[in-house]
């Protein structure tokens, strides 16, 4: 059988953009059981309220739900259990670092699958003051009525 080429996403994390800056972005493994890579390739998973944390100098994601596999028997998988993060030394100790230096976190993004791998993508992030959220969404407001006018005014509806 054929190995699958590609970047297949299983799951986002919307809110996260929503309610943090993202600084920097890296792609992680993931330490997981058969039934886990069988529900994820199922496009069964969520992210919401997860996060990575250090224990003994290696990061793990807590409180992403991998749902239990329906074919699954007594070996099947605990749904929020804590799964290792699979990184180069390096890259663990810059993001460490990091998190250590004050205000930082590491948060998922996505969940998905490259080559055949599954993968997470993490980033170091600063939480936002709501006075952001509501700049941002503003923002997005007046870039979204700028490109209708912009459409318009290129279809010569609006002179």
């Amino acid at each position: 059988m054929p190995r699958e080429k590609g970047r297949k996403v299983v799951a986002s994390n919307k809110k996260a953009r929503h309610d943090y800056a993202i600084l920097d972005t890296y792609e992680a493994g993931m330490a997981l059981t058969g039934t886990e890579v069988k529900s994820l390739r199922a496009g069964r998973a969520s992210l919401v309220d997860a996060f990575a944390q250090e224990r003994d100098g290696e990061l793990f994601l807590h409180a992403m739900h991998i749902p239990e596999y329906t074919q699954g028997t007594w070996t099947n998988h605990e749904p929020r259990r804590t799964r290792k993060l699979l990184l180069n030394r390096g890259e663990i100790d810059r993001l460490l670092g990091k998190t250590r230096e004050g205000g930082l976190t590491i948060v998922p993004l996505q969940v998905y699958f490259s080559d055949g791998w599954a993968k997470v993508e993490i980033a170091l992030a600063k939480g936002k003051k709501s006075y952001d959220k509501r700049q941002d969404l503003a923002k997005r407001d007046a870039d979204r009525e700028i490109a209708r006018a912009s459409g318009r005014r290129g279809k010569g509806m609006d002179d």
